[in-house]
């Protein structure tokens, strides 16, 4: 079982459970320990899991956190958790105390359905106010849960998760204010289109009449969004099967008419696989150098998005099977099955070998 299937069994555990959890205490032995190993952490480990792990804060001392992940005997996680009716908003300031005297770099407050994981982008050694990654496990999405994944014992590296952390953290704060600007657009946003349209003074009772207009526009924008993926899909999902060529057989390609029929849709899954290789190859290579483009039979990633410096190609549309294709030297791809998106950290010496011939030329 992968690490996606994981966390959905999880999820559909603690929906299931939850009303019959009663207390502190159940909810750590029902959600939270279920959930660390997951991450690959053996509770039963003191050396690697320390329950009840004592933070000195001043003068204050023997001060518990109810939980420590330790590697090569250094705390790096501290969990703090609540009864799953909690809310978690009356608790961080405890987490904050914990982590300022700590030498981990992350930290996580739950109460076994909320899950937040904080950091110290804003002041070093100082637990930020917001999380950096928050989701309820019932409703997890995809992308989250492979921004979870970078916690997983095998994959954790405190450099790669700390660039996504403030990438993160910005990204998420950018939707929030987008989200509030559509919600409850304020005067500068509307005037900011409304000065484009209309033409006389702006008027608080013009700016009031163009603050209905430009929700419900944006609202339609959405809607229509909407509406275009669905039928993008629908009409994929209708659309006949076609069988690849065997091997060594010529195909002409159709008239561009039949191409144009065809919109590229650039899919969840395809920018978790992206998000997978950059990852990968973080400590090569800037993230921001790493790009990638779509097309209709494949999804590409590529150096400084240069057709010329090709990482690998992605072939993840077909219901039957699914390919990565990498790069050699000579820029030869070579295909390999893989039955999930997780499959390609299976590639990732390729991944970085190309990545390194691309910095070699370059020298």
């Amino acid at each position: 079982m992968d690490f996606k299937d994981q966390i959905k069994q999880f999820s559909e555990r603690v929906s299931k459970l939850r009303d019959s959890i009663h207390t502190e205490e159940a909810t750590k032995n029902a959600f939270i320990m279920p959930f660390l190993q997951i991450l690959g952490y053996d509770v039963f480990n003191p050396l690697e899991v320390v329950p009840e792990f004592i933070c000195d804060i001043g003068i204050k001392k023997g001060e518990k956190i109810d939980y420590a992940i330790f590697r090569d005997g250094s705390p790096i996680i501290l969990v703090e958790c609540k009864h799953w009716k909690q809310k978690l908003d009356v608790h961080d300031g405890q987490l904050l105390r914990y982590f300022h005297v700590s030498k981990a770099k992350f930290s996580i407050l739950t109460n076994g359905t909320v899950f937040r994981f904080y950091t110290d982008l804003v002041e070093p050694n100082k637990m930020d106010e917001k999380p950096f990654l928050e989701f309820n496990i019932e409703e997890i999405k995809d992308g989250q849960i492979e921004q979870l994944k970078e916690f997983h014992k095998t994959y954790f590296d405190i450099d790669n998760i700390y660039q996504s952390a403030s990438e993160l953290k910005y990204i998420n704060e950018i939707r929030h204010l987008i989200t509030q600007e559509f919600n409850e657009p304020n005067d500068e946003f509307v005037k900011y289109f409304a000065r484009q349209v209309y033409p006389s003074v702006m008027t608080s009772k013009v700016v009031d009449a163009f603050r209905t207009l430009v929700k419900r526009t944006v609202t339609n924008i959405i809607n229509d969004t909407i509406n275009e993926r669905l039928k993008s899909a629908i009409a994929k999902n209708d659309a006949p099967i076609q069988e690849e060529p065997a091997p060594g057989t010529m195909t002409v390609a159709n008239s561009n008419a039949n191409n144009q029929d065809k919109e590229i849709v650039t899919t969840e899954e395809e920018l978790e696989s992206f998000y997978i290789v950059r990852s990968l190859l973080r400590n090569r290579i800037p993230a921001v150098r790493i790009t990638h483009r779509d097309a209709l039979s494949y999804f590409a990633i590529f150096v400084d998005d240069n057709n010329r410096k090709p990482i690998c190609r992605l072939y993840l549309n077909s219901p039957t099977k699914r390919y990565i294709g990498v790069f050699d030297a000579d820029k030869k791809e070579t295909k390999f099955e893989i039955k999930t998106i997780d499959d390609i950290y299976n590639h990732s010496e390729s991944l970085i070998k190309i990545v390194d011939v691309y910095l070699e030329a370059k020298k």
